[in-house]
């Protein structure tokens, strides 16, 4: 059963979360801290007392923006400590993904908070600490519904954005942004993954940071030994180890 420490200087925000938190069966209790120094010294208590003391803390779920010490800024501290409690952030912001990442956070979930999302989480942390318990919530599907649609969060909501309307696919850690006409989406999953998984639908890996529709690419551009495309408005550049392998595939693009 999981010890759990929610931290959100918004009342109504920490009084849902923690409702949510409590009626999770894997959750075996859940205390709330109205900010991150009070989150810190909560946490400082939790080391003394021990892993197995009345105070101690499996994992915290964090709000990012908050007055004085942010949630990142918490996150940062924790990671300092020798065995620190896992961290989901719980955020309206879907901006700090990549830096949560860099800072091992296990989960980012968007606010408003929905209950399977937040199921979600507690899985991963689940996973992390141990065996599942018997009797858990169900899992959320990881993989896409469907081969021609991805599934995204915007503000609590799942959207399917199709892949043809993608053009470009930038690495941003174990994440991966997916750019449209319409604007970039977030999503969970290593460019690696999605280049196998999208290689048939004429996706090409151009650098190790970007993966491109070759449908969406309008100029092709060759300047003192350097290589780019155009996708849209935007520039990208070409490494030399798949510029060869990109002109070849345009050249047979019909």
């Amino acid at each position: 059963m999981l010890r759990a420490l929610a931290v959100d200087d918004e009342r109504p925000s920490l009084e849902e979360l923690l409702y949510l938190l409590n009626a999770d069966p894997r959750i075996g209790s859940a205390d709330g801290a109205g900010d991150a120094t009070e989150a810190l010294r909560r946490i400082n208590r939790a080391l003394e007392s021990g892993p197995d003391g009345p105070e101690s803390i499996d994992v915290v779920f964090l709000d990012i923006n908050m007055p004085g010490l942010d949630g990142l800024d918490l996150a940062r501290l924790l990671t300092g400590l020798a065995k620190p409690p896992l961290v989901v952030f719980v955020t309206a912001h879907e901006d700090f993904a990549v830096h949560a990442f860099d800072l091992k956070a296990v989960d980012y979930v968007l606010k408003p908070v929905r209950k399977e999302r937040l199921a979600e989480a507690v899985r991963r942390v689940v996973e992390l600490r141990g065996a599942e318990p018997r009797d858990t919530a169900p899992r959320i599907p990881v993989s896409e519904p469907d081969p021609d649609h991805i599934p995204v969060e915007l503000g609590g909501v799942t959207r399917f954005v199709a892949v043809d309307d993608i053009t470009h696919v930038e690495a941003q850690g174990d994440y991966a942004r997916l750019h449209t006409d319409k604007g970039s989406h977030l999503v969970r999953i290593p460019l690696s993954t999605l280049e196998e998984r999208w290689r048939s639908r004429g996706f090409v890996r151009i650098h190790r940071r970007h993966l491109v529709a070759l449908r969406h690419i309008g100029e092709l551009r060759l300047d003192a030994g350097t290589v780019s495309v155009m996708v849209g408005s935007e520039e990208l550049q070409v490494s030399r180890r798949h510029a060869r392998e990109l002109r070849d595939l345009l050249m047979r693009r019909p």
